[in-house]
């Protein structure tokens, strides 16, 4: 659920929070139909992730987690990161969080001026971005990351930089940056259509984003993935574990899942996911067989991403003549290094990090 629509956003969501507490019901028994098969896995992480789920109550959260840590063994120290929108962020709501399970934050900044959070259709201001930020490490919530979007036309080169002051200023390990991106079937698809709004400038975007591997590496952050920078030690071990190829649970409508060889998700459809499981008791999910392939596809876009590279020797034989073809050329131009069988993208190679996996794939 979310108070409103951000106007870039293409992801599951409803304004409407009317089935709000038939949509706990049914996560809390989705998580119990999963640790049937599910349950001899220990749980390194949690992940409550959007729409919006500094939403819940004091009261739901608790339920949550008791339900998780009631089916399933976790780690006693666990990761376990909420995200969260500045306007939820009162210093009521901060200490309800510190004294939770919760121990890290993930907050939808996107900008620190009220001109761009205005042209996303924010919900929160300029200076509740700040506060929010201060307010929590105050109550020692420090393991934070925040969002920040790049490219927008209503970002100049000039903001961006004063963005960058600020988010490095108050000292958070861990930013998440990301490229404006047009997505159909958005409002603002719908704008640079008709002319409303301007067109993402790709040369702009390109150099906000040499800017934020520059002042960030500058500040002792690691560009460890594309969009992801932190101080030493504060990755997030999270979305870490998808790069990296690991198991995950998703529970909730249009949740993803991943068990080694297969992917499973719900349904994206709030209403039909509540009355599947409510109702009916079973998980309206669809099911995709990963061949083999799929998984070397999926490891050289994931594993690209990352600092640590693509290690050949985990390629399956079959695959790593047409791998090695096929990467030459970047290797030539300087946008991929390897070394000892690893192949890693430079600076230069993250501003084209998707077209060239995409011509690594096998088709």
């Amino acid at each position: 659920f979310c108070k409103q629509a951000c106007h870039y956003c293409n992801f599951h969501f409803s304004t409407s929070l009317k089935q709000r507490g038939l949509m706990m019901q049914a996560i809390e028994k989705e998580i119990e139909i999963r640790s049937h098969t599910w349950n001899q896995e220990e749980i390194q992480t949690i992940y409550l992730g959007g729409g919006t789920p500094s939403l819940l109550t004091e009261q739901e959260l608790e339920s949550l987690f008791e339900t998780i840590h009631h089916k399933f063994k976790v780690h006693p120290k666990a990761e376990v990161t909420l995200e969260a929108n500045p306007d939820d962020l009162s210093p009521e709501k901060i200490k309800q969080l510190a004294a939770s399970p919760v121990n890290r934050l993930s907050i939808g900044i996107q900008s620190f001026f009220d001109e761009d959070l205005i042209f996303m259709n924010r919900a929160h201001s300029a200076k509740e971005a700040t506060d929010c930020i201060e307010a929590a490490q105050a109550e020692g919530l420090k393991d934070i990351s925040i969002d920040l979007i790049y490219g927008s036309p209503t970002t100049s080169d000039e903001m961006w930089e004063q963005n960058l002051d600020l988010a490095l200023g108050l000292g958070v390990p861990h930013l998440s940056c990301y490229c404006l991106t047009v997505e159909p079937d958005t409002a603002l698809h719908h704008f640079v259509a008709n002319g409303k709004a301007a067109p993402v400038d790709e040369a702009k975007a390109a150099l906000q984003f040499e800017r934020l591997m520059i002042r960030s590496a500058q500040a002792g952050y690691e560009h460890y993935e594309v969009s992801n920078f932190s101080l030493p030690g504060k990755y997030s071990k999270h979305n870490t574990a998808y790069w990296q190829g690991k198991k995950y649970l998703g529970i909730g409508p249009s949740a993803h899942s991943f068990d080694g060889n297969s992917r499973f998700w719900n349904v994206a459809h709030n209403p039909q996911y509540i009355k599947a499981i409510n109702e009916e008791n079973h998980i309206p999910t669809t099911l995709e067989h990963l061949s083999e392939a799929d998984r070397y596809n999926e490891y050289v876009m994931t594993s690209l991403r990352t600092q640590w590279g693509c290690d050949i020797s985990k390629i399956p034989t079959s695959f790593i003549s047409s791998f090695k073809a096929n990467i030459s050329s970047y290797l030539s131009s300087g946008h991929v290094i390897e070394k000892n069988g690893t192949y890693i993208l430079t600076p230069k190679g993250f501003l084209m990090a998707d077209r060239i996996a995409s011509e690594l794939f096998f088709v």
